[in-house]
């Protein structure tokens, strides 16, 4: 009997051996998980909903979900997608259901569902908990094939003896905090623009304000984008944000036709914003919310329109968004095969998942990088291993 070597239970890694074990039942699975339970970190994803992949439709260009690593996704999504993503778990008796934001999750609303459905799959295979591996050029010779599914990690030493070119790992998907006293709006959300300034990194969506600072799916995926120079400020810097979504030419014309249309009403009680924001705004512009908007001048809606557009605040640090962790950096992808996630330099050894330098903003693309990559090494294995 040939014999693999899954090294991590988690997405990539059960995923790898579920269908490795449709595909080729005559070869043996060992997998070996340093954690206590498998699949533990599928059970938190999605608020442990399980946001199992996207639909894509909202997304321009790969780059748009995957700022590292969209190259090698654009090819390997044409052989294992979303869809197939999708047909894979109902084959499998799980009812899928589509949100307005392009998220697919289980219709049980319950990552459980999902983890059971793989062990389900792995059956047959002997999962060994509790077994961290110090060293994966020590199963090379043991195993057929060993697929690494680590997830993200700071310490790659257990790589190390192969040689491998690794880009070092630091933290994405974050949610960034502030001293500023916009902080006591938290649970205010509004869709506009954030980026950091000094430079080009911006995203669009929805924003919450918390009591820390700045979460929800814009800042996320500003974090994504925005992960390595983040990271080599110290996570220190100012956040712009446009909270109109327009420029500052258009947000003049807005406000001079809402002056238009109201001059005698106050400038509290007609707002284009949620009402505490609002105020809040026009006190950063030091304007009365009991002004009258005929009676404002030139100079202060000009002064209005600035700050609507980019409004500023420090980043004093980043706060990790719920249980999930995602890093960017791993296994150069220089290093594999795109068709077979095979790592070039050593034959049998496969790599799948965070532990690659793939990362995505959230939305379900980081599941679907896991999903693809697991199923094409285990499709690469099954037609690789020839026993005697």
């Amino acid at each position: 009997m040939g014999k693999i070597a899954i090294v991590g239970c988690g997405a990539a890694g059960a995923f790898c051996g579920a269908n490795l074990r449709e595909m080729r039942p005559d070869l043996g699975i060992t997998v070996f998980e340093a954690g206590r339970k498998p699949l533990a970190k599928v059970a938190l994803t999605g608020g442990g909903r399980c946001n199992l992949t996207n639909d894509f439709s909202a997304i321009g260009s790969l780059a748009e979900a995957y700022p590292r690593g969209w190259r090698l996704m654009k090819r390997a999504l044409k052989e294992f997608g979303p869809e197939d993503t999708c047909r894979w778990f109902r084959e499998r008796g799980v009812r899928l259901v589509l949100q307005e934001d392009h998220r697919w999750f289980p219709a049980s609303q319950d990552a459980a569902e999902i983890v059971r459905t793989l062990l389900r799959g792995l059956q047959g295979a002997e999962i060994r908990t509790g077994a961290r591996i110090e060293d994966v050029s020590a199963l090379l010779p043991e195993f057929d094939a060993v697929v690494v599914t680590t997830g993200g990690a700071r310490d790659f030493s257990f790589l190390e003896p192969l040689g491998l070119e690794i880009v070092p790992a630091v933290p994405s998907l974050f949610t960034l905090s502030t001293d500023s006293p916009i902080r006591g709006l938290s649970g205010t959300a509004v869709t506009a623009i954030v980026g950091i300034a000094g430079t080009r990194f911006r995203a669009a969506g929805s924003v919450l304000i918390t009591d820390w600072g700045f979460s929800g799916p814009a800042v996320l995926a500003l974090s994504s984008y925005a992960a390595r120079h983040l990271a080599e400020t110290g996570y220190r810097g100012t956040l712009l944000v446009n909270w109109l979504g327009l420029s500052e030419e258009e947000a003049r014309g807005k406000l001079s036709e809402m002056a238009a249309q109201n001059p005698h009403r106050q400038l509290s009680s007609v707002y284009p914003l949620p009402s505490r924001l609002w105020e809040f705004i026009l006190g950063r512009c030091r304007l009365d919310a009991s002004t009258r908007w005929g009676q404002m001048s030139p100079a202060a809606l000009n002064r209005l329109a600035s700050r609507l557009v980019a409004d500023d605040y420090p980043i004093t640090g980043k706060s990790r968004f719920r249980e999930e962790f995602v890093t960017c950096g791993g296994v150069a992808l220089g290093e594999i095969d795109p068709a077979t996630m095979e790592c070039r330099r050593h034959p049998g050894l496969y790599f799948a998942g965070e532990v690659l330098d793939i990362d995505a903003i959230t939305g379900g693309f980081n599941l679907q990088a896991a999903w693809t990559a697991g199923y094409l090494a285990a499709r690469a294995i099954s037609r690789g291993v020839i026993l005697p």
